[in-house]
């Protein structure tokens, strides 16, 4: 492993001058922190941490505030987390990973221990109740996700509302007037979860400008319970031509379940889906999609944080307009 001293020796410095240019504390010549600087990045050297944060009163840590719930698509939110974590090592942080459903008091665990600079905080709900705590501190935090109020703070989300408008827009275009929207698990709902509240939010909203009629059942997704949801829509709504999915683990059960009760996609039944293009790719029958931008939801929200630490972040919201591409699953609606 590289030391401090080597840098010093192969530029042709103190150690205390290769410090102070890690540091920031002292003003360094611009010839000797180039000459510093191309010493570290030649020699591959990496500043150990703990000695790092003692210099600079710095951690050069992000905190990913990332609950685990058996009720979220795993393979999503993991993929943000990869993205977090590559973004915050081109800037030369690492991020500690907050994986409990602890809410309020891993907030003020990270805050007043100084074990990160800055948070990010996923699977953001309507009233999140982490975020009176975040508005109160003096640490810079972005959010992957939209709260029902965003003043103070800043937010980095696809504009779910806009995906459901696709939605319903994409199906009404084709003709279908009776659509069913597949949902995610309830307690996504019981916890006002932001991304699903808003894409109903938008699926209502344009389906009532349309003229369809439009029904939505939550679902825990897999063959028993989609099977249930699938039967108690079609008693509800015989004519039901349309469907929106946004629940990954409910897309190959609901297209299995459909082949079984003799319903063709697209020609019967059209099925549109909210989720990542490889479960889209990858089903029995190529789905019309809107995409869940993962990787770009993780940069930007890392671009952000450290543009706070570095005292040039300003509160905003930032939403990532959704694209809807269609393929093999939806179509006409039957006449």
């Amino acid at each position: 492993m590289v030391t401090l001293a080597e840098v010093a020796q192969h530029a042709g410095v103190s150690a205390s001058t290769v410090s102070y240019v890690l540091s920031g504390k002292r003003s360094i010549s611009l010839g000797t922190r180039e000459r510093v600087e191309r010493s570290i990045q030649e020699l591959g050297y990496h500043p150990n941490a703990g000695a790092r944060a003692l210099a600079s009163s710095k951690s050069n840590i992000l905190a990913l505030m990332m609950p685990l719930r058996t009720d979220m698509y795993l393979p999503v939110m993991m993929e943000i987390a990869v993205a977090v974590a590559t973004t915050a090592r081109e800037h030369g942080y690492d991020v500690l990973l907050l994986t409990g459903e602890e809410g309020t008091a891993a907030v003020r665990r990270v805050t007043r221990s100084g074990l990160a600079d800055a948070m990010i905080l996923m699977d953001v709900e309507l009233e999140d109740e982490r975020l009176p705590l975040l508005r109160e501190s003096d640490q810079p935090a972005v959010l992957i996700g939209l709260p029902a109020e965003t003043a103070g703070l800043t937010c980095v989300d696809l504009d779910f509302a806009a995906t459901g408008a696709l939605c319903a827009e994409h199906l009404a275009g084709l003709g279908h007037r009776d659509i069913a929207v597949i949902g995610e698990a309830p307690a996504v709902y019981e916890r006002h979860t932001g991304f699903a509240e808003r894409t109903l939010d938008g699926l209502r909203g344009t389906s009532r400008e349309l003229g369809l009629r439009m029904l939505h059942r939550p679902c825990e997704g897999g063959y028993q319970a989609v099977s249930a949801t699938l039967a108690r829509i079609f008693d509800e709504r015989p004519g039901t031509t349309g469907f929106v999915v946004q629940n990954e683990s409910a897309v190959e059960p609901l297209l299995g379940l459909l082949r079984q009760q003799g319903r063709a996609v697209p020609e019967d039944v059209s099925v549109v889906a909210v989720c990542p293009d490889q479960v889209a790719l990858q089903s029995s029958v190529r789905l019309t999609s809107v995409a869940i931008p993962a990787q770009e939801m993780g940069r930007q929200a890392v671009e952000r944080v450290i543009a706070k630490l570095d005292g040039q972040g300003k509160d905003e919201v930032v939403l990532l307009a959704p694209e809807l591409v269609q393929r093999a699953s939806s179509g006409p609606a039957p006449t």
